[in-house]
């Protein structure tokens, strides 16, 4: 399709490192004369038509993704079903599509927007119009099915377990009997949460105990635990994941469910321990519900995970140009140490709408920890330090003018 354009849109929630992958999309077009367009907010914005001329923003603006969080052309958690169920989404889009002559579609998102760009793929089946889609992975929770790990996921386990470990040192300056709650994000998957792990350096250090959505929460072992870490090391601190359940299955901080995006709205897991403690054992405990910090924390972000990002983004439009479509770009572990990996390509049908839970081979005998294989696979991912440029002591974050097509 020589003399087409391609857009360029982040969906769901963004990360340390999203920016990064749009450099890696954004350069490369640039170096194949690939016209550009990015989509304000989204599948939202790009239903709507409110776009972004790329092309017309400098080469340094560009550079300036590298190391700013967040997500620069904005996101929405908007999704479009498929052609039976909205057709109209789908005719709005063949008219915006036709409009700027767009034939190239990247969709920069997790489980649920990957699952959305899969059913894009049939665009010309089912409307005529021609168009390449290709996923690019991006998600803190580290749930993407067919990659090793997600894009984001490196810098919001650094950032974690960095917290969890300045934490314990607090703790230990204190004084004994302390216990500490640090809730992370983790609707049904306990990466989040287990990466808090990597922060103690031997079996007295912080974190103490792990609360997983893989394994079910139960009040008299979780007690028991509390009651044997503190006589043990004089203190206890937890990583709670948001979305632990009981044993039937059901969220223990379960606040809403969202009309949008059809996912519950959870958060107060941490505190509902807390209120546990305070009843069971009169402990006092002090809670840390950690939310947007933990994917936002560009000064914390790891190298590895931004090299990555940008990868991602590139060979992505590599693979347009090379008349792919239908696929994520992923990443392929080859060993742990030294650190090895490739780039995998991963059919969109096996990633959409799917989740990765932590495997069994990942979670301590008793439910409360991680194993040596799970810290062998996560320090990698965490190495290396992306330092930001700093004004006034501050990070210097520069936000880019896109302009409005």
């Amino acid at each position: 399709m020589s003399g087409s354009r391609a857009v360029y849109l982040q969906s769901g929630g963004p990360t340390a490192v999203l920016n990064a992958s749009a450099q890696g999309a954004i350069e490369t077009a640039r170096r194949n004369t690939l016209s550009m367009y990015g989509a304000f907010d989204g599948l939202a914005g790009l239903l709507e038509g409110r776009l972004c001329n790329i092309d017309a923003v400098s080469d340094e603006a560009i550079a300036q993704l590298a190391f700013m969080p967040g997500g620069s052309f904005g996101v929405s958690r908007r999704m479009i079903g498929s052609f039976a169920e909205a057709a109209e989404d789908w005719w709005r889009l063949r008219d915006v599509l036709a409009q700027h002559d767009i034939h190239y579609l990247l969709v920069n998102g997790g489980n649920g927007s990957l699952g959305c760009a899969d059913r894009l793929k049939d665009f010309e089946r089912h409307t005529g119009y021609p168009l390449q889609v290709v996923g690019i992975p991006k998600t803190i929770d580290n749930d993407l099915v067919g990659t090793d790990n997600s894009p984001g996921y490196g810098s919001s386990a650094k950032f974690l377990a960095s917290a969890m470990r300045e934490v314990g040192l607090d703790m230990t300056s204190m004084g004994r009997g302390r216990v500490f709650i640090m809730e992370t994000m983790g609707r049904h998957t306990g990466w989040l949460a287990a990466a808090c792990a990597a922060a103690a350096r031997t079996p007295y250090e912080a974190p103490h105990l792990l609360l997983l959505p893989e394994v079910p929460f139960d009040s008299e072992r979780f007690l028991a635990a509390v009651d044997d870490r503190l006589a043990r090391f004089g203190q206890c601190a937890i990583a709670v994941a948001e979305g632990i359940t009981n044993a039937e299955g059901h969220f223990v901080a379960e606040a809403k469910k969202s009309a949008i995006y059809g996912h519950e709205q959870l958060g107060g897991a941490g505190h509902w321990i807390a209120q546990l403690l305070l009843q069971e054992r009169g402990i006092s405990a002090h809670v840390a519900q950690v939310d947007y910090l933990q994917r936002a924390g560009g000064h914390l972000g790891s190298a590895m995970d931004a090299r990555q990002a940008y990868i991602m983004g590139e060979r992505a439009v590599e693979w347009l140009l090379q008349g792919k479509s239908g696929v994520m770009t992923g990443i392929k572990r080859i060993q742990d140490h030294p650190y090895c990996w490739d780039v995998a390509e991963i059919p969109l049908a096996e990633v959409g709408d799917q989740e990765k839970r932590l495997p069994p081979e990942f979670i301590s005998a008793d439910g409360f920890g991680v194993t040596e294989a799970f810290l062998a696979y996560v320090r990698p991912l965490m190495e290396g330090e992306r330092i930001p440029p700093f004004k006034g002591g501050l990070p210097d974050y520069r936000p880019i003018a896109w302009p409005a097509v």
